[in-house]
């Protein structure tokens, strides 16, 4: 079981909007190089919802012969199509992906027991461990806790990543749930206090651009350090705010840029950071000394 930071890394781009296969390359070495416990690749971060199903399984495949055993690949294979779904996490297994992060099916807004059946045919699909992901903020539907204990049954289902940054429902779960099966916050701002309940660790988003950082804290709370990690996260709180100040990853890929990070290149419909947002951002790279 992963536990730490795992960065929601981006998928670096050019100005056309084609994928940099040689920026992802230097990106995957600086996170082994800062610390970082695992690399989420083509997620909500990674702009997983405008790649092509080729595009989505050759970024992964190149993830994991980049990262070459050195850290452990997290697959974003998530779809609002359980077949397609079922497409994605095979081909992620079968390139070496070690775990695959399953959205909820997003848009269609089944009810929890068309959730529940969904997870399950995924998994039985495939021998890798799978982590839920519940973000209702972005999917319109909400994988419940009840759902979530049901799940933590099935033999391959091994963790969630909570985004609903609901500190209180989170630690309410952790405590019911096995200690195999692990919960990371997938909610920057609030990571920190889940950590100190019981969560593995934090899927960042933060962690693109402060990846070494984003690891220490990972690592002071979870070995216990509540007082070290909260005197470190405080460096990264305007960030962990301003990197969503409009809809993820333009901040982040902004603020990349500017860190010399990553070319230029987001697909549309997304668009480049505003000029009205973009001193928050750089005020908050300044507060976390990067």
């Amino acid at each position: 079981m992963i536990t730490g930071s795992i960065v929601a890394l981006v998928t670096p781009m050019l100005p056309d909007g084609a994928i940099d296969k040689e920026g992802l390359a230097t990106l995957i070495e600086y996170h082994i190089q800062s610390g970082t416990a695992a690399l989420g690749i083509a997620g909500t971060t990674g702009e997983s919802a405008t790649l092509t199903m080729v595009e989505h399984i050759d970024i992964i495949q190149f993830a994991v012969e980049q990262a070459a055993g050195r850290i452990p690949v997290v697959a974003g294979t998530g779809s609002n199509s359980t077949h397609e779904a079922i497409e994605l996490t095979v081909a992620a297994a079968a390139a070496g992906a070690e775990y695959s992060l399953l959205v909820t099916p997003y848009y269609n807004k089944p009810p929890q027991e068309g959730l529940y059946r969904h997870f399950c045919q995924v998994a039985a699909a495939v021998n890798i461990p799978i982590i839920l992901y519940n973000v209702p903020s972005r999917t319109g539907v909400d994988l419940s806790s009840e759902t979530v204990l049901r799940l933590s049954e099935v033999g391959n289902i091994a963790g969630l990543k909570d985004a609903t940054g609901d500190v209180e429902r989170g630690g309410a779960l952790i405590a019911k749930l096995p200690d195999t099966f692990g919960v990371y916050s997938g909610d920057d701002a609030t990571a920190l206090d889940l950590m100190c309940r019981g969560g593995r660790g934090n899927v960042s988003v933060t962690a693109n651009v402060a990846a070494a950082k984003v690891a220490e804290v990972c690592r002071l709370a979870l070995t216990g350090d509540e007082d070290g990690a909260r005197k470190l996260n405080a460096e990264l709180s305007g960030l962990n705010e301003a990197l969503f100040i409009e809809a993820n990853p333009i901040p982040v890929k902004w603020a990349m840029v500017e860190l010399g990070l990553v070319k230029e290149g987001i697909r549309l419909p997304l668009v480049a950071l505003s000029t009205a947002h973009q001193e928050t951002v750089l005020e908050a790279i300044r507060q976390a000394g990067l």
